[in-house]
């Protein structure tokens, strides 16, 4: 295998796992309805998603290209690789448009939830919205694997 090819595995990995893991740990902290677990969890949620999600992304979109160019692969028309980098294009909206906002408005929430104690409503609404955009975003790389693996047309 070569090194671009491990590279960009390496990339999957660290993006698609830590949006997984990134949803687990967030269940598991909202299940123990302390608010400093809470929002211990969400502070280290934003920082893993700069510390692995952005450079997997980078990894993953540097190593690609440069995949993509030496084997002669053409964006033009609709096929398994224009499909991927649309979704992906739309993944990354739904980080920068919802996710990444949500995630601080939990953090805030959630400091204020340590000083009162109780966790406000709007923590959790944010919390289920976070939810709903964060399975999307989810999903939408996991058919990104799919198609990259099997190439399906």
């Amino acid at each position: 295998m070569n090194g671009l090819l491990w590279l960009h595995l390496f990339g999957a990995i660290l993006f698609v796992g830590n949006i997984i893991t990134a949803a687990f740990w967030k269940v598991m902290s909202d299940r123990q309805h302390n608010p400093s677990i809470i929002h211990s969890a969400a502070k280290h949620l934003m920082l893993a998603d700069y510390v692995f999600t952005l450079p997997g992304l980078a990894l993953l979109l540097i190593s690609g290209v440069l995949m993509a160019v030496k084997g002669g692969y053409t964006l033009s028309g609709m096929n398994w690789l224009t499909l991927s980098l649309l979704l992906m294009a739309v993944t990354g909206a739904i980080w920068l448009g919802f996710l990444l906002p949500l995630q601080r408005k939990m953090i805030r929430l959630s400091a204020e939830g340590m000083r009162s104690g109780i966790l406000p409503k709007a923590y959790h609404k944010a919390s289920s919205q976070w939810a709903i955009y964060g399975t999307a975003a989810t999903l939408l790389p996991v058919a990104i694997l799919y198609l990259m693996v099997f190439k399906s047309f």
